[in-house]
Formats: C-alpha cells, sequence, structure tokens
C-alpha cells in the first residue's frame, strides 16, 4: 500500500490528538484526586462507588442516630440519679424523724425539707431536653406532671441504630414518678405534720420501694446503654472500612498518576519533534 504525506500527517495529527486526551486524563486525576470525574469515564467504578457512597451514608446516618440515642440515655440516667439521691435524703429524714427524742416542731421542721424534696422530684419527672420530656413516652409534648395531675402517655421511644435493630431510647417513668410515689410522700408529710411515729416508721418501706422501682429503671438503661456502646463501636468499624472502599475505588495513587503524566509529557513532545520533521517537507520545498 502507497503510504501518502497525507496518511502521515492524519495519521500523526490522529496520535497527537490521543496524546492530549491522556494528558488531560492525567491532569484532571492529579488536580481532583478521583479516578474519573464523568460516569462514562469508566462504568464500572460510578457504579461501585455509587454503591459504596450509599454504605458510608448509611453508617452515617445510623451514627447520628446512636448520638440521639446517647442524649436521651444520658440524661435519663442523670436524672434518675439525681433522683436516687433525693429519694435516699427522703429516708434518712424518715429515720430521723422516727428517732422518739424527735418533738413535734423538729418534725415540722423535717416536713419543710421533704415538702421541697418532693417539688424536686417532680421537677426531675419534668425533665426538658432539647424541648422535649423525656419522661413522658413518645408524648414528649405535654408535661407529665402538671398542677398535681399525672400524665404519663407511656410507649417506647425506639430509634433505628442499625440496619433493622432498634434500641428503647426512653425509661417507662410511670412506675418511677407516678402516683403511687407521690402518695406516699404525701403520707410522710401528714405523719410528720401530725407527729404521728408509727406512720413515719411506715413510711420508710414504701420509701425503700421506691428507691428500688429507681434502682432496677437504671439497671435496665444501663444494659440498654452497653449494647448502644457496643452498636456504636461496630458502626465506627463499618464505617471505616466504608470509607476505605470507596478511596481505593476513586481515590487515584498520586505517585502511579504524576509518573504516567511525566512519561506522557515526555512521549508528547517526542512525538511533536518527530512530527514537526515529517510535516515540514512540501512541494513547494521540492521545487526550490
Amino acid at each position: 500500500m502507497r503510504i501518502t504525506q497525507g496518511m502521515m500527517s492524519d495519521n500523526m495529527l490522529r496520535n497527537l490528538s490521543n496524546s492530549y486526551t491522556k494528558l488531560d486524563t492525567y491532569m484532571n486525576q492529579v488536580s481532583t484526586g478521583k479516578k474519573i470525574n464523568r460516569p462514562s469515564d469508566d462504568p464500572v467504578i460510578a457504579m461501585k462507588g455509587m454503591n459504596y457512597r450509599s454504605q458510608v451514608i448509611e453508617v452515617e446516618q445510623y451514627i447520628r442516630n446512636t448520638n440521639e440515642v446517647h442524649n436521651w440515655m444520658d440524661n435519663s440516667d442523670s436524672s434518675l440519679d439525681k433522683a436516687t439521691s433525693s429519694m435516699q435524703k427522703l429516708r434518712e429524714l424518715a429515720i430521723q424523724a422516727s428517732n422518739s427524742t424527735y418533738g413535734s416542731e423538729e418534725r415540722k421542721n423535717i416536713k419543710e425539707e421533704v415538702v421541697q424534696l418532693k417539688e424536686h422530684l417532680i421537677d426531675i419527672a419534668n425533665t426538658k431536653v432539647n424541648g422535649k420530656y423525656i419522661f413522658n413516652g413518645t408524648n414528649t409534648e405535654t408535661a407529665p406532671i402538671k398542677d398535681g395531675e399525672y400524665n404519663f402517655s407511656g410507649g417506647a421511644v425506639n430509634i433505628e441504630v442499625s440496619n433493622g435493630i432498634k434500641i428503647q431510647a426512653n425509661v417507662d417513668a410511670s412506675s418511677i414518678f407516678g402516683k403511687e410515689l407521690f402518695d406516699d410522700i404525701d403520707k410522710f408529710i401528714v405523719a410528720l405534720d401530725s407527729d404521728d411515729q408509727e406512720a413515719i416508721q411506715s413510711s420508710i418501706d414504701s420509701i425503700d420501694d421506691n428507691i428500688n422501682n429507681v434502682i432496677n429503671a437504671r439497671a435496665s438503661l444501663g444494659a440498654r446503654m452497653n449494647r448502644l456502646d457496643l452498636i456504636e463501636n461496630r458502626l465506627n468499624e463499618q464505617n471505616i472500612i466504608a470509607t476505605k472502599m470507596m478511596s481505593e475505588n476513586e481515590d487515584v495513587d498520586y505517585e502511579k498518576v504524576i509518573t504516567d503524566l511525566i512519561t506522557q509529557e515526555s512521549l508528547h513532545r517526542a512525538a511533536l519533534a518527530a512530527g514537526s520533521r515529517i510535516i515540514q517537507p512540501s512541494l513547494i520545498d521540492f521545487l526550490r
């Protein structure tokens, strides 16, 4: 086959165009740090990237959910701790008031402190975090205790912390701060006011029962908090693995890309130099 000057020129221009395309690809990879900039560059990498990115987004959302559960649980545990301290103080006062050496005036002074502890327990039951009453189940917009009325709606606040796994974030406060607790405290107050030593003595047992209710609730909450920590650790590991896989799929190896870019630049310069010698002669040059 006869090779003409035009064929050589066309081939050289086509090869130079391919060389420019490769240079552009390497330059984009170096500047963006990504192997592809459009799905058409490599559909396989693009599809894998979408899957890995979806996994990362999903895990990150679950991690945010665990943070919300931590917020509920930590505030609930802190409030229950304060409630335990208040009830233990009530027990100390009951034991103190049951002493036969105490007179009616001294018991009335104790009564004033008991009244304040009762108000403090009501405040704990109405604990509000981020605009939500954490001790009123799913009815987070209504105070569980208001104007002497007990409005515990109950209901578990379940939050999904992993695929198909939900954890109860709240505590069933109706068994802790319900009417029974405050009725017992009111009986204790009446006993102090009437200087009824026998009734004061019996108040110790009822206070012990209420303290046990709080302890049992905290134990259940603690078990769920431990499980949440395990789930959170697994989510963090999944996040690291998914991010690493996404990076390995999409991110360039800078050492390799820079080496390829330098090599392609050298080849491109050599092609330009060779092409300038081949294309330069023309019919006019032969007629001179």
